[in-house]
Parts: C-alpha cells; structure tokens; sequence
C-alpha cells in the first residue's frame, strides 16, 4: 500500500444543511446526518484566509472546525499544515473546492454545515473510511468525534471496501516496497491506515488509506488492535 494511508475511518454518508442553508451535492444523504446548529460568524471574522494566515480571524476558523470535530490540532490563531487539512476536509464533506482557500463559500458553509453520522456503531472506538468524500471518521459509541483529511487508492490500485478490525500495528516509519508509511495501522494483509507526508485532494496512493502524519500522531493512542476498520463509498 506504500505512502498509501489507510486512514480506515469512512463514515455512513452526509446529510444535507438545514432549510435555510445552499443546498447540498445532489449526493449527500439527507437522512445519514443531521443539520449542524446556524452559526452566523461576525463579518469582520471573515476575510479571505489560507496557509499561513495569522491572527483572530484564523482562531475563529480553528474554534468552529474543532467544534465541528475536525482535525485541526490546536487553536493557536496560525493558519498552519493542520488547520489547512481541515479546511480541506470541511470541503471535501460540504461539496466546494478543495483548495484549502477560506473564501465567501466555506466561511457560509461553517454557519450551517453537513454534519456527517458515521455509519456504525461499536461500543468505544471505531474507524470509517468513506472513499466517495476522501475522509477518515472516529466514531465513538455512534458519534463521530475527529474528522481527518485523507486520501485513498487511485483507480489502478483501489483500495478494498469491507469491514475489518486492525490486527497489528507499527510505532514507527515502515518501509515497504512502495513507499513510506508512519504509524500503519494494518486491517486487511498489507493495506493499512497510516501518515503520509503527502496527502493530496484526491485518490493517490496505492491502496492505503493515508492521513496527514500529524493527524496519526494525534489518533495513534486513541486507537489500537481491535478498533473496528469499515471503508466504503
């Protein structure tokens, strides 16, 4: 699965935002997720932000993703790695560019935002993969609790949908025949979720299910052997 990270944690679907909100993509589940609360964001909160922005304006966006449980590793007002993998998760769920840019369009989609629903449930920890929105979910008792930017298998080498639970695991880098992986997580022979120093927009890797190497090390004490692993689409 080389620099392929499995981040194995892909939620049931999304639903759509609330009456009030743009509408969803026309492939958006409305009855897997439930409408996040309307929060109106101050205008003067609102300027055009991206990597390496500093200041309120970036500790607004990093206080709304992490109250809407993506990953964004801190609130620290600096627009950095992690709050842009964020972004882009956010993105990624709520059907816009996946630039990583927060423009008119995301800050509106932060008031009334898709909230997706994971689509199991296991008592404690749980991983989804959802291959279609290129996101890895941890669910916890049926809520999920972190949202991570991901990227899955390209077309010539997929990753395999199914429902598993991870059998071993690696502290540390692995090489393997095809690249890099931090922290692997393996759920089915060699196809693990793992950290990548790359984690592009789109199905890159050669199986695996990556995540970015930070967010790993942030889920790496959360889950272990035996943490349920589901990948769909």
């Amino acid at each position: 699965m080389g620099t392929a990270l499995l981040v194995a944690a892909g939620l049931a679907g999304v639903a759509g935002p609330a009456a009030a909100a743009p509408a969803a993509p026309a492939h958006a589940s409305a009855a897997s997720a439930a409408p996040a609360p309307a929060v109106t964001l101050a205008a003067a909160s609102r300027p055009m932000l991206r990597q390496g922005s500093r200041g309120a304006a970036v500790t607004t966006l990093q206080k709304r993703l992490t109250a809407l449980h993506y990953d964004v590793g801190g609130v620290d007002g600096i627009f950095g790695p992690s709050t842009h993998h964020a972004v882009v998760a956010f993105q990624k769920l709520n059907g816009l560019v996946r630039d990583g840019i927060v423009g008119p369009r995301t800050w509106a989609a932060l008031d009334r935002p898709v909230v997706p629903k994971p689509k199991y449930t296991h008592p404690g920890y749980s991983l989804e993969a959802n291959l279609t929105r290129q996101v890895v979910y941890l669910a916890r008792n049926g809520v999920v609790v972190r949202i991570l930017d991901a990227s899955s298998g390209k077309a010539s080498t997929p990753t395999p949908t199914g429902n598993w639970t991870v059998q071993r695991r690696i502290n540390g880098w692995r090489q393997s025949d095809l690249g890099l992986l931090w922290r692997p997580n393996y759920f089915y022979r060699g196809y693990a979720v793992h950290g990548a120093t790359s984690v592009p927009t789109h199905p890159a890797s050669h199986g695996c299910v990556r995540v970015p190497v930070p967010a790993m090390d942030r889920l790496w004490a959360t889950i272990g052997v035996g943490t349920p692993v589901h990948v769909y689409r």
